[in-house]
C-alpha cells in the first residue's frame, strides 16, 4: 500500500522548528517582520491572506496586512513597496496574486528588494537558485523538497521528472531538485510522448493546473508523487470521473457543491510508492515555507 506523505504533520514541524527560531531572534533583540500586500477584495486571497498573516502572528513575527483599493495604480503600488523596502524591521515582503489589470505585476515584483522577496520570484532570486547559491526559494517548490527529505525519500540519482514548466512552481521545482542531485526533466504541452516520459520516473512532480492530469498508466509502480494541483470540481460528471464510490467524498460534494482535487487521478496514487493527497498536502507546505523564508531573510539581512 502506498505511503501517503502527510503535509500536515510535515507542515506543524516546520512551524514548530521557525517558532523555535523566533524565540532565538528575540534573545539577539531581533523579531522577524513580514508585509503582506493585498489588492482589493479577492475571496480565495483574503483567505490565503488571513491565514498568512494568522501564522505569522502565531509564530511571534511583526506582522502587517497592506490593502491599497482595487483602483490602486502601478506607481501607487511601487511607492508601498519602497516604502517597505525603506522599512528595517520589514523582512519579507509579500504581495498578493493575481492583481487587478491595471497592474503591472512584473515590474512590482521586480521592485520588491531581493533580500526581502520571501516568496522568491524575483530575477535576482532565480539566478541564485539556478546558481546554486544561498537564495530565498519559491515556497511551493521549497516545500516539495522537505516532503521529500522528511519523508526519507532519496533525491540523490533519482529519475525526477516534472509536469509543468511555471515559473512559480515547476522552474524552481526541477531546479531544487537537480541541486539535490537528482536526474531530471521538465515536460510541458509541447512534450512528445507524455507518458513515455513519467513513466521513467522514480519520482512525479505534477505541477500542470489540470484536474486529474497524471493517469495510472502515465506512473511507474512503485514511484514518489508530488501533486502540487489544487483544482475545483463541481460538475457531477466530472467528480464521477475522479471520485465515483468515494463515500467520504461524495458526502463533501453533496454539501459543499465541491471538492478539491490534484493534477493526478486518484486512481494513480494505488500503484505509487508514495504520494502527496490532495488536500493535505504540498499545499499546506507553502505557507510553512513562506514563514522559513521570513526567517531566513531576517538572519540573512543582519549577517547571522
Amino acid at each position: 500500500m502506498a505511503k501517503v506523505l502527510d503535509g500536515v504533520e510535515i507542515a506543524a514541524e516546520i512551524k514548530a522548528e521557525v517558532a523555535a527560531e523566533v524565540k532565538e531572534l528575540a534573545a539577539r533583540g531581533v523579531r522577524p517582520g513580514l508585509a503582506v500586500v493585498q489588492v482589493g477584495h479577492v475571496p480565495a486571497s483574503e483567505i490565503y491572506v488571513r491565514n498568512k498573516v494568522q501564522t505569522s502572528e502565531e509564530l511571534g513575527f511583526l506582522s502587517e496586512r497592506i490593502t491599497p483599493p482595487e483602483t490602486v495604480t502601478t506607481e501607487e503600488m511601487l511607492d508601498v513597496i519602497r516604502a517597505l523596502n525603506d522599512r528595517d524591521e520589514i523582512d519579507g515582503i509579500l504581495v498578493q496574486l493575481p492583481l487587478p489589470k491595471q497592474v503591472d505585476a512584473k515590474a512590482l515584483l521586480d521592485a520588491i528588494d531581493p533580500a526581502k522577496d520571501v516568496d522568491g520570484f524575483h530575477p535576482i532570486n532565480a539566478g541564485r537558485l539556478q546558481a546554486g547559491r544561498p537564495a530565498l526559494a519559491p515556497c511551493t517548490p521549497a516545500g516539495v523538497i522537505e516532503i521529500l527529505k522528511r519523508s526519507g525519500i532519496p533525491i540523490a540519482g533519482a529519475n525526477a521528472v516534472v509536469v509543468g514548466r511555471s515559473d512559480i512552481v515547476g522552474k524552481p521545482a526541477a531546479l531544487l531538485l537537480l541541486n539535490e542531485n537528482a536526474t531530471v526533466t521538465i515536460c510541458h504541452s509541447k512534450t512528445r510522448d507524455l507518458g513515455a516520459v513519467t513513466r521513467g520516473a522514480d519520482i512525479l512532480v505534477a505541477a500542470i493546473g489540470r484536474p486529474g492530469f497524471i493517469t495510472p498508466e502515465m506512473v511507474k509502480p512503485g514511484a514518489t508523487i508530488i501533486d502540487v494541483g489544487i483544482n475545483r470540481v463541481t460538475e457531477r460528471e466530472e467528480f464521477d470521473r475522479f471520485f465515483a464510490g468515494n463515500e467520504k467524498r461524495e458526502a463533501a460534494f453533496e454539501k459543499r457543491g465541491s471538492v478539491i482535487v490534484g493534477d493526478v487521478h486518484p486512481a494513480a496514487f494505488e500503484i505509487a510508492g508514495a504520494y502527496t493527497p490532495v488536500p493535505g498536502g504540498v499545499g499546506l507546505l507553502t505557507i510553512a515555507m513562506l514563514m522559513s523564508n521570513t526567517v531566513q531573510a531576517a538572519r540573512m539581512r543582519r549577517g547571522l
